[in-house]
């Protein structure tokens, strides 16, 4: 009974066996099916001149600045140089006009976060919210090393974090992905039931990573977020761009009226009758909140957001978001 009740957790069918699980991709993530997003994610860019329809423009939402400066040279000021290049403090003390010149960098790293704790090992229609958001990871790497950026990532589960600073090419990919595989399969429905890794400590790792003039990408459901996530947020948007990700299922936006479902954490169970109206009201309040808390995010930090769903198959959402076209 405890095997069967835990399955609710993902939103699985109770007489599937393990091995059946582990081969269905609605429920775990196969290195060979996220390389195979390689080549459709050709269809999305994340530079910074985005069409007319991405949802990385608008109102409220952050443009995507792109690769940041390198300093090469301080020379003398020559004619038709831009004044506004000229470094006042050395040309007080040289007695001459002197201008700072930069170069473009020649790629700019992106860290995409990736959330694999078991609130995201949960579907109704078409994947769980972990496999949503490893191949929406996956199609973001694989499009970011395409541009020729460098790639790299913070994966983590209720008790592990893997840290992967931006590397460059296949490899870096490869290796990205490999970390995605292994997080998710972590996931169980009859796992012991264990404190989740806060958000904040994640949060301190990207801080870690992601310095300065990096694009950071999380992916998450944003379960247990506080004040404090909103300021380490903050801190690391002050010198990054950042997208927000938010992964959600169409049950947390139609809440039932009638019907029970027995709900369990993997070790106590509980009975959720619908036709209880505090039973509605209580879940609507939930998710309703985060949704809340990330739109107000987005407001005050000028963060973009992709709403993602597991209804919808990634890719194809991920083009529609991103104003691509499919291939």
């Amino acid at each position: 009974m405890r095997n069967r009740t835990a399955l609710s957790r993902a939103g699985v069918a109770p007489d599937r066996s393990p091995s059946q699980d582990a081969d269905d991709p609605r429920i775990y993530v196969g290195l060979q099916g996220l390389r195979s997003l390689e080549a459709a994610a050709r269809a999305i860019s994340f530079l910074p001149k985005q069409p007319a329809r991405s949802a990385l423009q608008g109102r409220h939402r952050s443009r995507i600045r792109g690769r940041g400066l390198d300093f090469e040279e301080l020379r003398d000021y020559l004619p038709g140089d831009d004044v506004r290049a000229i470094d006042w403090k050395v040309t007080a003390r040289a007695g001459s006009p002197y201008v700072r010149v930069y170069t473009e960098e020649r790629d700019r790293p992106t860290l995409i976060v990736v959330d694999q704790r078991m609130s995201m090992f949960y579907g109704t229609v078409h994947n769980t919210k972990a496999v949503t958001a490893a191949e929406c990871a996956a199609i973001v790497a694989h499009r970011v090393a395409k541009q020729g950026d460098r790639v790299g990532g913070v994966v983590f589960g209720d008790s592990e974090l893997d840290e992967l600073r931006p590397g460059r090419g296949r490899a870096a990919v490869t290796r990205f992905l490999t970390s995605l595989e292994t997080a998710n399969h972590r996931l169980k429905a009859d796992a012991p039931n264990v404190t989740p890794m806060p958000f904040n400590d994640v949060l301190a790792a990207v801080a870690r990573l992601a310095t300065r003039d990096h694009l950071v990408i999380l992916i998450s459901d944003f379960d247990a977020c506080d004040d404090e996530t909103e300021r380490r947020l903050g801190a690391i948007a002050m010198h990054n761009d950042v997208v927000l990700g938010l992964v959600g299922d169409p049950s947390a936006d139609v809440v039932p009226d009638k019907g029970e479902v027995t709900a369990s954490d993997g070790q106590k169970q509980t009975l959720l009758d619908f036709q209880a109206e505090e039973v509605r009201v209580g879940l609507a309040q939930v998710t309703g909140s985060r949704r809340d808390q990330v739109a107000a995010w987005q407001k005050r930090m000028r963060l973009s957001v992709l709403p993602l769903t597991t209804a919808e198959d990634t890719l194809a959402q991920m083009v529609r978001l991103l104003g691509g076209r499919a291939r």
